[in-house]
């Protein structure tokens, strides 16, 4: 029987050290070529039960990325479905020798803050060609491909002058978080608050620009 999980069950789940919560369940494989990487894909294409599960392969000459879900793209949308699949896949590449690189995973998302998010949100929603998430329509556009980045529309109680209200979210996994907030930091960035870190960390380029670095322990 499948059983909703939150991140931290399926982070803490045995045979799933290759994977990493961000927008989903995520795995980067690395692969010598685009032969190897399509060996992957036709093997996990082979899997028993996928034609009613979630699943999106990336192929790429050097790398294969698999991502999954059951009920959304979200670090909240995981099930007992997912870590066994995961377990599945991890032992596929295991036979054909290729590894996992969890350091390589991440997700990318826009944040557009907004007084009247119905009034800007169908901007978007024309000029990109996105879809309205499901479960969140009124906050949410996704890619309809699945292979560019969320825009997600944030509700500002105030107006903040001089202050950027477009910025990325950058969704790492948990042990890459400090790691890549002290590479931004090392590269001439700022840190604007830690205040709500291990959740994210806003970041600040030399002239101002926001960035956040965001793991699912923000939404755990």
């Amino acid at each position: 029987m499948t059983e909703p999980v939150t991140p931290r069950q399926f982070d803490e789940a045995d045979g799933v050290d290759d994977w990493r919560v961000v927008e989903g369940a995520s795995a980067y494989f690395r692969t010598d070529s685009l032969a190897i990487g399509s060996r992957l894909v036709a093997a996990i294409g082979g899997l028993d039960g996928l034609d009613d599960h979630q699943i999106c392969i990336d192929l790429r000459p050097r790398g294969v990325h698999v991502r999954l879900f059951t009920y959304a793209p979200a670090p909240d949308g995981l099930s007992t479905r997912d870590i066994e699949l995961a377990r599945r896949i991890s032992a596929l590449a295991r036979d054909l020798g290729v590894a996992a690189d969890p350091t390589a995973v991440q997700n990318l998302v826009v944040s557009i803050d907004a007084m009247v998010i119905a009034d800007v949100l169908p901007f978007w929603h024309a000029v990109l060609g996105y879809e309205p998430r499901p479960d969140t329509p009124d906050e949410e556009l996704n890619d309809p491909r699945q292979r560019l980045p969320v825009f997600f529309f944030n509700q500002m109680g105030h107006p903040r002058p001089q202050r950027n209200r477009v910025h990325i979210d950058v969704w790492v996994p948990p042990d890459q978080a400090e790691s890549r907030v002290g590479a931004a930091l090392a590269a001439g960035g700022t840190l604007v608050t830690d205040e709500h870190a291990p959740g994210w960390w806003v970041l600040a380029d030399a002239e101002g620009n926001e960035a956040c670095v965001s793991t699912w322990r923000g939404a755990d």
